[in-house]
Parts: C-alpha cells; structure tokens; sequence
C-alpha cells in the first residue's frame, strides 16, 4: 500500500511541475466557458434569441423564395 501511495504522490508532483499539463487544463476550461456561452445564446431545445432570429430569417426567405418561384 505504502508503494501505491509513494508512486502516487510522485506522479501528482510531476503533473504539478509540468506545464504542458497546466496548459492542456486551461484549454479544458476555455472549452468549458465556450460550450456555456454557445448554450446561452442558442437556449436549451432551440428557444434563444439567436435561434429564435434565424428561424424567422430563415421562414421570410423561404416564403420570398416560395413566392417568386411559383
């Protein structure tokens, strides 16, 4: 049990000393922040303003299209 614990405490002192490990996290939370702020604008089933103003901007130029076509 003490060799478990020793390698442990080991490997969380390299991650500790290891940048790459610090960058690779912060691209973690950058992601994170990204995902929220997508999920914000566009609501959760499609109810945000974003969604909302290209669903209706999608619907005028269909119905323009629709109207010239036929």
């Amino acid at each position: 049990m003490l060799k478990y614990y020793i390698k442990t405490t080991e490997a969380l002192k390299r991650l500790r000393d290891n940048e790459d490990g610090v960058v690779s996290f912060e691209y973690v939370i950058v992601a994170a922040c990204v995902v929220a702020a997508v999920g914000a604008a566009f609501g959760l089933g499609g109810t945000g303003p974003i969604s909302t103003a290209l669903s209706s901007a999608i619907s005028s130029i269909s119905s323009k299209v629709t109207a010239a076509v036929g």
